[in-house]
């Protein structure tokens, strides 16, 4: 072990022993979490309106109840610039939920509905196994986790699972017209989950599985949740120092993070946006999915959850 990591080390599970060491890290399973990235991708499209978009919600749900986690499905309708009606819902989990002091941990369920950036099948479905289905799986993964540990953090954790990420039209990039849907929804209704104190901080997770995963601090985060993405990136650069590098950073990246950070939450995104040729293509499969990338991830927000 060099100096430097033999640093880290120190503050990171000895320094704070009491917490770090009780992480439940060793629970996460890599192999389950992939398993739960081809379980929604067995749905098929997950956009609103479309036929997986229900049976998505129903399982992310179902998942969280037998852990024993409450459930609450927000659900609103958004009128879109063509006249559409989208139905939309975010599903909410709350592990320990009389916990006072809480953080939120967050992902987009909804896959892109046409493979817009595909050269030969634009029109074609998009998978969305790494832009999708990975941060439920790290989301859900966790929550395992948690429950199966000796002890719960010292917060109580939301585990948020915002719908209409990818847009009103559900093309990402593709669509002039592009913002989040779920997350800004989700802030103007804070009241409704956090009466009197909001979160302490908002851990947003997307694109989490690619087999060559690398990760680094994203602009935006640094100016919602400098100190909290400081130590994230320490813990796991302890955790896999091949996934998460520091002294680099991506960005800005428009996600779910930044509404939550513009409502003064302190907010970050984990992502790497590095995927082509594969992005929201036909591509984005699950042999681009790798479990010991998800264990990298989730591993590193487990014992970030149980450092403080």
């Amino acid at each position: 072990m060099t100096g430097s990591r033999a640093f880290l080390f120190c503050v990171v599970l000895l320094c704070g022993a009491s917490a770090a060491v009780a992480a439940p890290a060793d629970q996460w399973d890599g192999a389950r979490a992939f398993g739960d990235i081809e379980k929604q991708l067995s749905f098929g499209v997950r956009s609103p309106g479309q036929p997986g978009h229900q049976p998505t919600i129903d399982w992310i749900a179902a998942e969280l109840k037998k852990l024993g986690i409450p459930v609450t499905q927000q659900s609103w309708d958004y009128s879109d610039t063509g006249g559409r009606t989208l139905h939309l819902t975010n599903v909410v989990g709350r592990y320990q939920p009389d916990a006072k002091d809480r953080v939120l941990v967050g992902t987009h369920y909804d896959s892109i509905i046409r493979a817009y950036r595909d050269q030969t099948h634009p029109d074609a479905p998009m998978p969305g196994a790494n832009n999708s289905a990975s941060g439920v799986a790290v989301l859900l993964e966790t929550a395992r986790a948690l429950v199966a540990g000796s002890a719960p953090p010292s917060r109580g954790v939301d585990f948020v699972f915002f719908d209409g990420e990818e847009g009103p039209i559900s093309l990402g990039a593709g669509d002039p017209d592009f913002h989040p849907l779920g997350s800004p929804y989700f802030v103007e209704h804070l009241k409704d989950f956090y009466p009197n104190d909001p979160p302490k901080w908002a851990a947003i997770f997307d694109m989490v599985c690619w087999r060559e995963l690398k990760l680094y601090q994203e602009v935006s985060s640094l100016k919602y949740a400098n100190p909290e993405v400081t130590k994230f990136w320490r813990i796991g650069w302890d955790t896999d120092p091949r996934v998460f590098k520091l002294g680099k950073t991506v960005g800005p990246i428009y996600d779910d993070q930044a509404a939550l950070g513009d409502a003064g939450i302190p907010a970050f995104l984990t992502i790497d946006f590095d995927y082509d040729p594969w992005f929201n293509t036909t591509q984005d499969t699950l042999d681009k999915c790798a479990a010991d990338k998800l264990s990298a991830v989730g591993k590193t927000l487990t014992r970030f959850l149980y450092s403080e």
